[in-house]
């Protein structure tokens, strides 16, 4: 479908050539930022709202439940339905907090959520802006989250919550490192941080996930995400089974669907990332380059929400050990074995990089094993 995406650029063109026409070249500017800027703020909230009906559909399958079924045909209007409620409730502030922190951060988390969207190649063509720093740009955008997490938790004067914040900036901090390093081979192999020359390199059916290091980059890359935006097993600075409800204990209306909506967005954007580096961006035979490009995004948040039905909440040892003693040094090897596969030749590079990964992940495991403990011998008191 190349020419449904050329038809689309070359219309996009005539476009711009039409208005340049009748404005002037300094303004062309600031209509095509404005254009971006409108279809970024648009389609973010819509995700968030009907990603939240598509979880707690599947949610409902995974439990055997309908999920939302009243409001409009198979619940579709149910999000808007709660969107309406959250702009209606009433904004409770605790009589002890820092009413400006807690005003701040519910608004400002939403902000890089957004300006995420703007490096993600939704197509071919189909990018607000071809940064050639993309991936950093995602990578420093994603890590601001955790500053306006503990400044709520702060704000709130809230012993949970305070506790929430701090389980987020050491469950976050722990995971950005692996995360980081789970894209160096991804750079390495490009020869570039632009998130559409990334694409552009995984022409054909050469996405980088059918090498070793592919693999292993994906798992590592798809998990810290998980992780950086809270979901299940990853889920403990929400922890509503242990400290309420975390971060957000203390908060209520429109600045709590502010956090829900960040949470979301972040999902999504997560997942075309990894999308973008490991399973070929919109590269894809037959359909148009912008649904391969949806295909794959959702069925990554697909797997996150299956993640939630299914895995228990990861205890906070458990949680730091995993990031630490198995990611990061399996995100180490991995560097060394995209260098090994890059400069063998094929196809000798994938058979001795997949042993080189065997091997590296027999040792990480026997490395962490966990302990079997002894079987107890009781010695009652009648024996003696």
């Amino acid at each position: 479908m190349e020419t449904i995406d050329q038809a689309f650029v070359l219309g996009k063109r005539a476009a711009l050539n039409w208005m340049s026409a009748f404005l002037p070249d300094w303004t062309m500017v600031f209509v095509s930022i404005i254009i971006s800027a409108t279809a970024i703020v648009i389609f973010g909230p819509v995700t968030m709202m009907y990603l939240t009906w598509f979880e707690r559909k599947l949610v409902g399958r995974i439990q055997n439940r309908f999920g939302p079924n009243r409001v409009g045909p198979w619940g579709l209007l149910q999000p808007i339905a709660d969107g309406i409620k959250m702009l209606t409730k009433e904004d409770i502030v605790p009589e002890h907090a820092d009413k400006f922190a807690h005003f701040l951060a519910p608004v400002v988390i939403v902000i890089p959520a957004l300006l995420i969207f703007s490096v993600v190649p939704f197509g071919r063509g189909m990018v607000a802006v071809d940064l050639s720093i993309g991936i950093l740009f995602f990578l420093a955008l994603s890590s601001t989250t955790t500053i306006w997490i503990f400044v709520a938790s702060w704000g709130s004067r809230n012993k949970f919550s305070l506790l929430g914040g701090m389980r987020s900036v050491a469950q976050m901090i722990s995971y950005e490192i692996p995360m980081v390093l789970s894209v160096v081979p991804v750079l390495l192999v490009v020869g570039s941080f632009s998130t559409v020359s990334i694409v552009e390199a995984q022409s054909g059916w050469n996405w980088f996930i059918f090498t070793p290091w592919g693999i292993a980059g994906f798992l590592v890359f798809f998990l810290t995400g998980v992780a950086e935006v809270n979901r299940t097993p990853f889920d403990l600075p929400e922890g509503e089974s242990e400290i309420v409800a975390g971060f957000h204990t203390e908060y209520s209306g429109m600045k709590f669907a502010l956090f829900y909506m960040a949470e979301f967005m972040n999902a999504f954007s997560i997942s075309g990332i990894v999308a973008t580096a490991y399973l070929g961006g919109w590269q894809g035979p037959w359909l148009p380059s912008w649904a391969w490009f949806f295909i794959k995004t959702y069925a990554l948040v697909f797997v996150m929400m299956w993640f939630r039905g299914t895995f228990p909440r990861l205890r906070v040892d458990q949680l730091m050990g995993f990031a630490w003693k198995v990611l990061l040094p399996l995100t180490l090897a991995n560097i060394f074995i995209a260098a090994l596969w890059l400069n063998l030749e094929s196809p000798k590079n994938n058979l001795i990089s997949a042993l080189v990964l065997v091997a590296i992940v027999t040792i990480i495991y026997w490395a962490n094993r966990p302990e079997v403990p002894k079987k107890r011998i009781y010695r009652y008191a009648y024996e003696d």
